[in-house]
């Protein structure tokens, strides 16, 4: 079985897309104290539940979802993932303007959230 990359650019934009998650996935999932960092987080030394939420939670959705696009490579595939990105941006975006946590950090994630969100629903909605 051979290893399928898209021939489109439509379809590469989102292969690209699960390739950034599955890539930040990986990241989050061996090295959850850069990632605490990385947010302005910091978790007790001696309670290590944090680590499991992230590598569970955070890590297995970026992780899974990015690369079973990239397995399966199929537009509905392609579909759900970038509903997914969506539902977290509103996330996001409700957070920033109810919470007030319209920092850096969570501008940043809103943009790459919504690169995510928008790369694989251009394809799958022949926008590109």
């Amino acid at each position: 079985m051979e290893f399928y990359f898209p021939t489109e650019f439509g379809e590469q934009l989102a292969f690209s897309a699960a390739a950034v998650s599955a890539i930040i996935g990986l990241v989050i999932m061996f090295a959850p104290g850069v990632t605490f960092r990385l947010f302005g987080l910091q978790h007790l030394t001696e309670r290590r539940d944090g680590l499991v939420l992230l590598r569970s939670s955070l890590a297995g959705f970026y992780l899974g979802f990015g690369a079973s696009a990239l397995l399966l490579a199929q537009p509905m595939v392609y579909l759900a993932f970038g509903i997914s990105f969506a539902i977290a941006v509103f996330g996001a975006v409700l957070s920033i303007l109810s919470d007030g946590g319209a920092t850096v950090r969570n501008c940043l994630l809103l943009v790459v959230h919504s690169a995510l969100a928008i790369l694989p629903l251009m394809y799958v909605f022949g926008w590109v």
